[in-house]
């Protein structure tokens, strides 16, 4: 028995390691058998990672699989992807591994697809991207004969997708989430297929869209006619959404397109078969809705699909006297009737149409009606609607389970009638919209956590006409804000049906108007942190005009009065025109505009200021406190005109190391308190002969420019009674500065050595002496670092004044030194010996020789004693 049981384990085991190691035996082999069908068979470029072959994954039978398959189109979509797959496996008897692979296929029982991403599409030239299969040359005599053949008895798509696009047609189909099976044996003449399938669906035909993310189901058995090309289904049921169809008919393929006769109806005819078809995501668990009333849907498709022609359509859609009512809601939805049909008679796409005859309902005493017809929809579509009826919008969530942050109140009227084509929309000839009726919204309440305040809007009216909407009357408030608008809307059915611009002009009046009341806080929920997430925008589909007044605008901590002007919204830019408004007992004009098409706003300002009043707004605007931070100790009022441009952060706040941009200014009746402004403390320490408070500011101008943080400062000049002093230098938005202050000071403010001086010199132009004394100041604004030369220039000024006085004295002992010199040298005495000529001239030259010493003595004491010297006693010749 040990023996026996021996034996079989080791037969056992000797299977198991054949059957994982023969796989590597004919792995080569597949692969290539793989890579020459692909070859074969396809224009396309494929590639995939590996091909792997197992003897164990689906005993007793062998399994193939290639992994990471992609394929790429070649002209005229050359490199799109056509399709790519995570695996795809195959799974035949192990015998046809031991096939001559040269002489006969191999077998392949079943298919398993994973993860694959299809893309079909058809240019606007009418190419196609799937037509890869290479022609079948069977009139080639050297035509190789296929490595694979398949006897497939079931097959798998798992959690797949496909996308379907049409230029021409503007069709779009998106199918996801698909899972799909069947099971039969293709390889007889006549045979079933039983297949299961399930996916989301989106369809949209020119810009409408039919289908979004719709869930569909269906459970088919078809009957396969293979030498008819006949495909007809047997036993089927399929769902959109929760709603079931039960659907006959058959598909037959011909040289021409498509023969197609299908009908199908629900099995039910309950109400609850309407609310089925709404998204399980909107609807809700409808299992226990109390319903009344019937809800049929009944279809027959009939006719050729072709490049010319499509099938007939009857498709009708009905319901009479229901009522449905949630069973946690207080209220009932009644009165309901549905009357819809969608057909074509000719085959024709461009005759399909639609037609809601009626589709009315009833909540409380509040009765809604509509009807509409759409016409030629797979061409210029045309459209007649009507709409009359109230709505308590309140109800709203009394009746139905959709999920609002906050509640909605008010009483919506309208009475309606449009028709239009939709080129008109497309073009904006407003002559071929044809509107008319009313609608009115009062008492309406809407708050949402995207609005920093709710909405309530006491009244709005609106007129239909032809072209445009009139806004008759809009009153509204929100947090301290309150509006009353009137004006016109262009394009109002391109913005609500297409993707147009809303058009339109308004006049503005607002009593108060906070900016903040409009704008919201973008919070971390995870450290209840203020975090803006992105920069406001804005709206790109906004192209408007607003005419706007109001009594008063609340920004932040300011408080414009009497504030007018024009605002353009276009393009993603804000445009301001002639804003003028009453500010820090001044007036301010603003032109200019706020762009928020780049992925950082920026914007571009002009402002002219008129007789600001200093204290108050370097204390309430910022940028000024920026721009000029040592005006916070200056009292009085000023003039500016102000360029600026530059980016704005994620609030709609200036980037202050952006701001590029210049200005000009002028300071009115201003006094000085130097106790405000440490920079004019330390200068006043070390310029005593200075009182900043008594510092001449009126009419005072200067020009400054600033870019990448920095503020430059053109020269200009200060008064200070008879001190000219310049200034120039700059400084940065951190608050750091380089400063020159140049002080042409009169010789007479600096001190009593300097004043002694001048005194001995008495001299008048000694008196309009004065010296330049250059403070630097650096450092920042609360704590700056003074310097001066006043030591040097006092220096410099002393030896001035002495040359003055050398100078002076020099030209005074002249005349003393001549009438010195003439006693020596015997003044103007003439000889009258003119034999002796030569002798006296000789006597003259010695005499200059010999007196020279004594002459140079002389005008040193006698420059001594101007000087202020001691003298030396001389003797007294009488």
């Amino acid at each position: 028995m040990k023996k026996a049981l021996k034996i079989t384990g080791i037969t056992i085991l000797s299977i198991l390691i054949l059957l994982i190691a023969i796989p590597f035996l004919f792995q080569s082999q597949i692969k290539d058998a793989v890579k020459e069908f692909i070859n074969d068979n396809l224009n396309a470029h494929v590639e995939f990672s590996d091909v792997n072959l197992s003897f164990l994954s689906h005993f007793p039978k062998a399994s193939v699989s290639v992994s990471d398959l992609t394929i790429t189109n070649f002209e005229p979509f050359k490199d799109e992807t056509f399709a790519t797959a995570r695996d795809i496996s195959f799974t035949m008897s192990i015998k046809e591994l031991f096939k001559d692979f040269d002489k006969e296929p191999i077998v392949i029982n079943s298919i398993t697809v994973d993860e694959a991403l299809l893309t079909l599409k058809t240019d606007k030239f009418g190419n196609t991207n799937y037509n890869i299969v290479k022609e079948d040359s069977s009139n080639t005599e050297t035509k190789s004969s296929s490595k694979f053949s398949f006897d497939i008895k079931d097959y798998r798509i798992k959690n797949s997708a496909l996308t379907y696009l049409d230029e021409a047609s503007k069709m779009k189909i998106y199918v996801s989430e698909l899972n799909h099976e069947g099971n039969g044996i293709f390889s007889a003449e006549k045979s079933e297929l039983d297949t299961k399938s399930e996916a989301h669906v989106s369809f949209t035909m020119d810009s409408t869209n039919y289908l979004n993310n719709n869930l569909v189901k269906l459970d088919a058995l078809i009957g396969l006619d293979l030498p008819n090309d006949t495909y007809t289904f047997k036993d089927n049921k399929g769902y959109i959404n929760q709603l079931p169809l039960e659907f006959q008919g058959y598909v037959k393929l011909l040289e021409t397109g498509e023969e197609v006769n299908i009908t199908f109806e629900n099995p039910e005819s309950s109400f609850k078969d309407f609310l089925a078809v709404i998204p399980e995501a909107y609807s809700k668990n409808i299992e226990q809705v109390e319903t009344t009333g019937d809800f049929k849907v009944k279809g027959a498709i009939k006719g050729i699909v072709s490049d010319e022609t499509i099938p007939t359509l009857d498709i009708n859609i009905t319901s009479n006297n229901a009522s449905f009512k949630y069973p946690d809601l207080p209220k009932r939805v009644e009165n309901i009737t549905i009357n819809t049909s969608i057909k074509n008679t000719t085959g024709n796409a461009d005759d399909t149409y639609a037609d809601i005859h009626t589709l009315d309902f009833k909540i409380d005493q509040d009765v809604f009606k509509s009807s509409a017809t759409l016409k030629n929809l797979t061409g210029n579509m045309l459209v007649n609607a009507n709409i009359d009826g109230v709505l308590n919008l309140a109800n709203i969530s009394k009746v139905y389970p959709v999920e609002l942050d906050k509640n909605l109140t008010g009483i919506l009227k309208a009475k309606v009638n449009t028709a239009f084509d939709m080129d008109a929309i497309d073009t904006n000839a407003y002559e071929r919209i044809k509107n008319s009726g009313s609608m009115s919204l009062s008492n309406f309440n809407f708050s949402s956590e995207s609005l920093a305040n709710p909405i309530q809007i006491s009244d709005a009216r609106i007129t239909f006409n032809t072209g445009n909407v009139s806004l008759n009357q809009f009153t509204a408030k929100t947090g301290k804000s309150d509006l009353n608008a009137t004006g016109t809307i262009k394009g109002l059915l391109g913005f609500l049906l297409s993707d147009k611009p809303l058009q339109g002009n308004f006049n503005l009046n607002s009593n108060r108007f906070a900016v903040n009341d409009f704008m919201t806080d973008n919070t971390d929920e995870t450290t209840d942190s203020k975090t803006p997430s992105e920069s406001l925008k804005i709206p790109a589909f906004l192209d408007c005009t607003i005419n706007a007044q109001a009594n008063t605008v609340d920004y932040d901590n300011l408080h414009l009065k009497n504030v007018k002007g024009t605002l353009i919204i276009k393009d993603e830019r804000a445009i301001l025109q002639n804003l003028t408004s009453n500010l820090f007992d001044g007036n301010l004009a603003v032109t200019g505009l706020v762009s928020t098409k780049a992925e950082t706003p920026t914007f571009n300002m002009d402002l002219g200021i008129n007789s600001f009043d200093i204290g108050q707004s370097f204390q309430g605007f910022e940028l000024l406190q920026n721009i000029a931070p040592i005006a916070k100790a200056i009292q009085g009022k000023f003039n500016t005109t102000l360029n600026l441009k530059g980016s704005l952060t994620n609030d709609f706040t200036p980037n202050l190391n952006s701001l590029s941009g210049n200005a000009f200014a002028e300071l009115l009746s201003s006094t000085i308190n130097p106790l405000n402004a440490e920079v004019l403390n330390q200068l006043g320490s070390s310029l005593n002969f200075i009182d900043f408070k008594k510092l001449n500011l009126n009419d005072l101008k200067t020009t400054f420019e600033f870019s990448d943080g920095k503020v430059s400062v053109k020269p200009f000049h200060l008064k200070y009674q008879d001190i000219d002093i310049e200034v120039s230098g700059n400084h940065n938005f951190d608050k750091t500065m380089s400063y020159n202050a140049v002080f042409n000071v009169p010789a007479k403010y600096l001190g009593s050595e300097v004043n002694r001086l001048i005194g001995k010199i008495d001299d008048k132009s000694a008196n309009n002496i004065s010296i330049p004394v250059t403070a630097n100041i650096t450092g920042t604004y609360t704590k700056p670092s003074v310097t001066t030369d006043l030591s040097s220039s006092v220096s410099k000024l002393t030896n001035q004044l002495v040359e003055i006085q050398k100078q002076k004295l020099l030209n005074q002992g002249k005349g003393k030194v001549t009438d010195l010199l003439g006693g020596l040298l015997g003044g103007n005495q003439k000889t009258t010996q003119t034999d002796s000529t030569k002798t006296q001239t000789s006597q003259v030259d010695s005499t200059k020789t010999n007196t020279g010493s004594t002459v140079q003595k002389e005008i040193k004491n006698v420059l001594g004693g101007l000087l202020g010297g001691k003298k030396k006693k001389t003797d007294t010749i009488n």
